[in-house]
């Protein structure tokens, strides 16, 4: 059984830094790309970054506009893990972020291409 796990969300001050992990289970995680989405009050799923399978450095990596720079996406196979490093955190940055997988290798565009979901993490940026 497919199952993702978020963790890592907390309360951090603006230019704060937070690392989130997604822990995979029921399937190799360097057979899938994993993705990372996120969800305000009010607003729609924004899909934040996402990473292809592959080992060795052969992945491609994907940042929505909105956190280039400022975030940055990593896998570790060995321990079925996606993390998700976010530094200069942002008020507007502020939702549930949320880990999938589309049960393919490349990254895809759109979330309804992702059919396994985790439960999500609130990262809270406020002073």
């Amino acid at each position: 059984q497919v199952q993702l796990v978020e963790s890592g969300g907390d309360l951090v001050q603006p230019g704060g830094s937070l690392r989130l992990s997604c822990a995979a289970s029921g399937f190799t995680l360097d057979d899938y790309a994993i993705g990372w989405f996120r969800q305000a009050p009010g607003k729609e799923r924004e899909g934040v970054s996402c990473i292809s399978s592959g080992d060795f450095g052969d992945f491609s990596t994907h940042y929505g506009d909105s956190v280039k720079g400022r975030f940055t996406i990593s896998r570790d196979n060995a321990k079925n893990t996606v993390y998700l490093q976010m530094n200069s955190l942002k008020p507007e940055d502020t939702a549930v972020y949320y880990c999938a997988t589309p049960e393919a290798s490349d990254c895809l565009y759109g979330y309804s291409q992702y059919h396994y979901w985790g439960q999500g993490t609130q990262v809270t940026v406020s002073s």
